[in-house]
């Protein structure tokens, strides 16, 4: 096996062991629903053999099916995720056994196939970076399912660098033209593609995510009781839902505290806000005179080098994002103070824009000019339109295998049990 093929194997490997990781828990935590948003962890698990076992084994390789009895319980498209606690879906041993012989069989793949071959799944590996940028998005996907499920001691934390307070609150992104997208990154998703020449006007960004200081005085001054503030479906959302807060914090009437994978804990004042939708950051911004960027304006101010005129994998350049770089791959079950991340800036100096928090932005999710949908409609395609606003970034629950400047996410505004937060934009003023 060539030094390509090792790399693939050991991210097979790696992400694997994750999703072990989060179902080491009681068969009754397993397959118990902890909210009709998510799917029993159980369910997940089997959803990623399946979905590896059809693009590699069946797709790729042409190998007859494994378990084809159980293709229509793992179909995410068939059934949504408040209904799938009715569905016969495997239990905690067999969803083992059966991931482990389709990842058997999967290695066995990797060894004999040509990388080089012309067809798309094969080459550069497209097809083992599809499943493993799948397996770690469900991984995340588990992580916010055991935050829902509020048992304490199932997931890990970790040490995180110091925040710092020195730097200014904005930054400027010059008038001018920026490659957005990409056509080079081999295991980029069909919605990041094709690259294609923006232009912008010029417009400051925060240079920092919103942190939990500020959005606590957005509350204290009564932002969630203003309508001037909410979009008239916001306003909506607000009232229906009776939302007072981001979800999972709460106020004793002298101290803000959070709940955080089964513990409750004083609010860290010094982190970027999670768990808001896209209505509360949409307020918050209306509120403090600003508004949400457009995800052209994140990607620009992200990934774009003005000096070398090109765009960069990751803000600070091509090197993979260690631990002084960026918060990802769940290194703390929490996002990093503000400013712990200098040496992660982009050319523009905004900083934490990968890791810690997924960000909303002002956009629809739609395709970019000359978008094929490859390699089926459902990854992409059928989520286009006025109904899901796109998400950059990354979390802290995000692997670096699944993020870069390039990657979209998107949710529906109503969404915030999903890691997400936000940070502001204003018009340059003429």
């Amino acid at each position: 096996m060539n030094d390509f093929k090792e790399r693939i194997a050991a991210e097979l490997i790696a992400v694997r062991d994750r999703s072990l990781a989060y179902t080491e828990a009681d068969e009754d935590l397993l397959v118990r629903q902890h909210s009709p948003l998510m799917s029993p962890l159980v369910w997940d698990l089997a959803h990623v053999g399946n979905y590896e076992e059809l693009w590699v084994l069946r797709e790729a390789a042409g190998i007859d099916p494994v378990r084809p009895e159980i293709d229509d319980i793992y179909d995410a498209f068939k059934t949504p995720r408040k209904d799938r606690p009715s569905l016969p879906f495997l239990g905690p041993a067999e969803a083992r056994r059966y991931i482990e012989g389709v990842r058997g069989r999967v290695l066995d793949v990797l060894d004999r196939i040509d990388l080089e071959n012309a067809s798309p799944l094969h080459r550069d590996g497209f097809v083992f970076g599809l499943v493993i940028q799948h397996e770690h998005q469900h991984d995340e996907t588990m992580l916010a399912t055991l935050q829902l499920s509020g048992q304490p001691g199932l997931v890990r934390d970790g040490a995180l660098p110091p925040g710092r307070d020195a730097g200014p609150e904005e930054v400027y992104v010059p008038a001018g033209g920026f490659l957005m997208g990409t056509d080079t990154t081999p295991w980029a998703y069909d919605n990041e593609r094709p690259a294609h020449w923006v232009d912008l006007p010029g417009y400051w960004i925060d240079r920092l995510p919103v942190g939990n200081r500020a959005y606590a005085a957005f509350i204290e001054d009564g932002g969630y009781d203003d309508p001037r503030w909410w979009t008239p479906e916001g306003w909506h959302w607000r009232q229906s839902t009776g939302a007072t807060t981001p979800l999972f914090w709460e106020n004793d009437g002298r101290s803000w505290w959070r709940t955080r994978f089964g513990r409750t804990e004083p609010l860290p004042m010094d982190e970027p806000v999670q768990h808001v939708c896209w209505y509360e950051a949409d307020a918050y911004a209306r509120w403090a005179g600003k508004r949400l960027p457009t995800e052209a304006e994140w990607e620009k101010a992200c990934g774009w080098d003005p000096y070398e005129r090109r765009a960069r994998r990751y803000p600070w350049g091509e090197a993979d994002p260690g631990p002084s770089l960026a918060n990802l791959g769940h290194r703390a079950a929490r996002p990093a103070p503000l400013g712990a991340y200098p040496g992660g800036a982009g050319a523009y100096g905004a900083e934490q824009m990968v890791g810690d928090v997924w960000e909303w932005t002002g956009s629809w999710f739609q395709p970019y000019p000359g978008f094929r949908s490859f390699p089926y409609k459902e990854y992409s395609e059928v989520f286009f339109g006025q109904e899901y606003r796109v998400l950059r970034g990354g979390s802290w629950a995000a692997d670096p295998a699944a993020v870069r400047t390039t990657f979209r996410n998107w949710d529906y505004p109503i969404r915030r049990q999903i890691f997400t937060g936000f940070r502001c934009a204003r018009s340059e003023l003429v």
